[in-house]
C-alpha cells in the first residue's frame, strides 16, 4: 500500500509540475480577444482555493465532523496569534514568487524556465545551511556545483534560440530570467523557514497551509490593488478568465498539497525522478506543441547536468560494513 501511494504521489507530481508550466505558458502566450486575465488575481484566487482544499482536509481527518473541525480551527488558528503570525514572512514571499512565475514564464519557454528554476535546490541547500545548521556531504556540494553549471549552459546565448526568442516571444527574456532567479531565492528562503517553523511546533501542515494561504491571500489582495486596481475597476476582477485560466489556477492550488503528499509518501531519489521527467516532457511538449522554443546542443548538455545535480543531491551513499577477518 505505502509504495502504491509512493508511486502515485510521483506520478502526480510529475502531472502537476509539467502542466502547471506548460498551461501558464500557453495561457500567458495566447492572443485573444478582450483582456487577457490579471495574474495577480490568479494568485489570489488559488490561495483561497487551497485554504478550501484544506478545511476540508482537515475535516475529513476529523472523521467529518463539523464540530470538531469547528473546535480545532479555533484553538489552533484564532487562540494562538502568535503562532499564526509565523506563518506571514513566508506567506509574504510565496505570494511575491507565484507572482514572479506569472512573470516568467510570459517571457521564457517552459524548457528553459523549468531546468533555470532548479537553481531553487541551491538557494535551499545553502539556507538550510545558515538557518538549519544542516550539513552537506560531498556529493551534495558536488551536485551544486553540477547544477550551477548545467543551469548556465542553459542560459547560454546561441543563434537558433536568439531567432526563436525574436520571433515567437513577445516579452524579453533577461525579465524571465531575473523573475526565475529572485523565485529561486525567495523559494529557498520560505521553504526552509516554513521547515523550520514546521519542526518547532506540533501543527499539522494542512493547518500550517490554511495559515500561509490566509496572509498570502491579504498580501495577494494589496499586491491586486495596488497594481492592478485601475484595470480591475474597468473590467472586474474575473477579467479574461477562461476554462485554461481556471486550470491554471486549480493546478497551482494543489502545488503545494501535491508536494506535502510527496514529503510524506516519496524519498528524495524519487522527487529527482519527479524533476527529470517534467523536464523532458516540458522540453518535448515545448518543442511539438507550443513550438515557442528549439533545443540546441549547449541546451541538451545543461539540462542533463542539471539532471544529474538533481538526482545526485539525493544520493545518500550508505557506509560499507566492516570486513570481518578470520
Amino acid at each position: 500500500m505505502s509504495t502504491n501511494l509512493k508511486y502515485l504521489s510521483l506520478g502526480i507530481l510529475v502531472f502537476q509540475t509539467t502542466s502547471l508550466v506548460l498551461t501558464m505558458r500557453y495561457s500567458r502566450t495566447l492572443k485573444e480577444e478582450g483582456p487577457r486575465y490579471l495574474s495577480s488575481t490568479a494568485v489570489v484566487v488559488a490561495e483561497l482555493l487551497k485554504i478550501t482544499a484544506c478545511v476540508l482536509l482537515v475535516y475529513k481527518d476529523n472523521k467529518c465532523n463539523l464540530r470538531a473541525l469547528n473546535r480545532i480551527l479555533h484553538d489552533e488558528i484564532l487562540n494562538k496569534p502568535m503562532e499564526t503570525l509565523k506563518l506571514a514572512i513566508p506567506s509574504g514571499i510565496y505570494t511575491l514568487q507565484n507572482n514572479l512565475l506569472y512573470v516568467a514564464l510570459s517571457n521564457l519557454d517552459a524548457a528553459t524556465y523549468q531546468v533555470t528554476y532548479q537553481l531553487k535546490i541551491l538557494t535551499t541547500a545553502l539556507f538550510s545551511v545558515s538557518m538549519l545548521s544542516k550539513k552537506l556531504g560531498v556529493y551534495q556540494w558536488l551536485s551544486l556545483v553540477i547544477l550551477m553549471t548545467g543551469v548556465a549552459f542553459v542560459q547560454w546565448p546561441s543563434d537558433s534560440q536568439a531567432v526563436t526568442t525574436k520571433e515567437l516571444s513577445a516579452g524579453s527574456q533577461f525579465v524571465g530570467l531575473m523573475s526565475v532567479l529572485i523565485a529561486c531565492f525567495s523559494s529557498g528562503f520560505a521553504g526552509v523557514y516554513f521547515e523550520k517553523i514546521l519542526k518547532e511546533t506540533k501543527q499539522s501542515v494542512w493547518i500550517r497551509n490554511i495559515q500561509l494561504g490566509f496572509f498570502g491571500s491579504i498580501f495577494g489582495l494589496m499586491g491586486v490593488y495596488i497594481y492592478d486596481g485601475e484595470l480591475i475597476s474597468k473590467n472586474g476582477f474575473f477579467q479574461g478568465y477562461n476554462k485554461l485560466t481556471w486550470i491554471v489556477v486549480s493546478l497551482q492550488a494543489l502545488g503545494g498539497l501535491v508536494i506535502a503528499a510527496v514529503i510524506k509518501y516519496a524519498d528524495n531519489i524519487l522527487k529527482g525522478f519527479a524533476t527529470s521527467l517534467s523536464i523532458i516532457l516540458s522540453t518535448l511538449i515545448s518543442y511539438f506543441w507550443l513550438q515557442d522554443f528549439v533545443p540546441t546542443g549547449v541546451f541538451f548538455l545543461g539540462a542533463v547536468l542539471v539532471i544529474a545535480a538533481t538526482f545526485l543531491y539525493g544520493y545518500d551513499p550508505k557506509p560499507a560494513g566492516n570486513p570481518v577477518k578470520a
